[in-house]
């Protein structure tokens, strides 16, 4: 069952890299790298953060904002295949970038009402913390698995949700279910990066 969905999830990641190569092959302009979208992408994430911490409310701008930053997340990854510069130094921001954008805003909707599943997540991703920390011992740096990839498209769907939806009040049940299924797509992932993910990017490529 596990790998029958890791296969199923890698399909569609494949069919949406593919829909989206024909694009970036042909339009996308060379000057503007991947690890610039990321870099984008990460200061948009402190952008709200800020906001959030102000205690800003304007749902219709923080939508814009967050939808915009989760869809350079889209992006960044296929522009990088798509133009052959995948680097180290580009899955290592990515993964930084991720975090930015989620886990802050994680904690201003769900410390009060969902504490339960903010450590949930936190525990994921604590996880997932320690296995990379443990390839890099070893001079390696393991790729984003299917599963972690599922759980960030899960979690932007369920925040997104909150933020248009339901902020500043209390988180209906709809996205919380979906940022639970978040929480276990992120075990997998950490499971998958101790046990079976082969070590596949060396510090020195």
């Amino acid at each position: 069952m596990f790998f029958k969905l890791k296969s199923f999830l890698e399909n569609i990641d494949y069919h949406r890299d593919q829909f989206l190569f024909p694009f970036i092959k042909k339009y996308w302009p060379r000057w503007i790298l991947p690890n610039h979208l990321t870099v984008l992408r990460i200061v948009l994430a402190v952008f709200l953060i800020i906001l959030f911490a102000l205690g800003y409310k304007n749902q219709a701008f923080l939508i814009c904002v967050f939808v915009f930053a989760s869809l350079l997340d889209l992006f960044d990854g296929s522009v990088a295949r798509g133009l052959n510069e995948v680097t180290v130094l580009g899955a290592y921001m990515d993964g930084i970038a991720d975090k930015i954008l989620i886990l802050p805003i994680v904690i201003f909707i769900l410390y009060e009402s969902y504490f339960w599943l903010l450590l949930l997540l936190f525990i994921a991703e604590g996880l997932a913390a320690l296995g990379y920390l443990y390839h890099r011992t070893k001079d390696k740096l393991v790729k984003a698995n299917i599963f972690g990839k599922t759980k960030m498209v899960l979690e932007c769907v369920g925040l997104g949700y909150i933020i248009l939806f339901n902020f500043p009040g209390t988180p209906s049940k709809l996205p919380i279910i979906i940022l639970s299924i978040a929480a276990a797509f992120a075990f997998m992932s950490a499971v998958y990066n101790f046990v079976f993910s082969p070590v596949s990017i060396k510090r020195h490529a």
